[in-house]
């Protein structure tokens, strides 16, 4: 590894970025160092403009994906590099709104029978009735689920914050049929290869993946669109959702 990228590192953990975020931003600095065959620390802000250039038209990546990058190279010259650069200098790409996809109670239904694994399936039941993100899911422990305030404890959830979401006590019911069958101890959903770990979020969202297509619903659906059909199934019940507490956004 070198200094650079461990200096890079040690910025983003030390400003409390998510693991997630920083393999992301690693990822993005790594393709613009190739890119141009050399160390970020040579190159200078028409580089940074000509890569961009290049994501929008040839790699045509979405514009959440350019900003991303935008995100990741900023940080690493305006902080890690100590660039007297600006905010201007790092143009974002406009965001187009988007109406986010929305299940049907029916098609929520139909989604989960095409889910083979209890486990798998009852981590993505955690995303859709308690409005909790894969990774927010995959990462409960046993002692998280709070029946007696029917609430669930997020640990370390977007923004590294804890927070608490509803549980219902249809989810409830349901976490405890899992529990007796699968008897996990610390994690709520271990690994299947190493009890010590939690449940692979790569293979939660394949599990995914696989029962919207077997479905044959027609939409393309993730975890986030089952959050999303959380906070409008709660708001069509006439209950308020705040987007802040986990309930809804992203």
């Amino acid at each position: 590894m070198t200094p650079l990228r461990q200096r890079y590192i040690e910025d983003m953990h030390l400003r409390g970025l998510a693991p997630t975020t920083q393999r992301s931003y690693i990822h993005y600095v790594v393709e613009f160092s190739k890119f141009f065959r050399t160390s970020p620390e040579h190159l200078d802000l028409e580089a940074i403009r000509e890569y961009e250039l290049y994501l929008i038209n040839e790699r045509k990546l979405s514009p959440q994906s350019i900003n991303t990058f935008v995100a990741a190279i900023q940080l690493l010259y305006t902080v890690t590099l100590e660039m007297p650069w600006g905010k201007e200098c790092f143009p974002r790409v406009r965001l187009g709104h988007k109406l986010p996809v929305v299940l049907s109670p029916e098609e929520v239904t139909r989604f989960f029978e095409h889910i083979p694994s209890l486990k798998y399936r009852a981590a993505l039941m955690v995303c859709y009735g308690a409005g909790l993100r894969i990774s927010e899911a995959a990462g409960l422990k046993v002692g998280d689920i709070d029946s007696q305030r029917m609430m669930i404890r997020v640990r370390e959830g977007k923004g590294r914050k804890d927070r608490y979401s509803m549980l219902s006590p249809r989810l409830l019911e349901l976490l405890r049929s899992y529990w007796r069958a699968a008897r996990p101890k610390d994690w709520l959903f271990p690994s299947y290869w190493r009890e010590e770990r939690h449940l692979n979020i790569a293979s939660l969202s394949e599990a995914c993946r696989n029962a919207s297509q077997n479905s044959g619903i027609g939409k393309r659906i993730t975890a986030h669109t089952l959050r999303h059909s959380f906070a409008t199934h709660l708001l069509e019940n006439g209950t308020d959702v705040r987007v802040d507490s986990g309930a809804a956004g992203s």
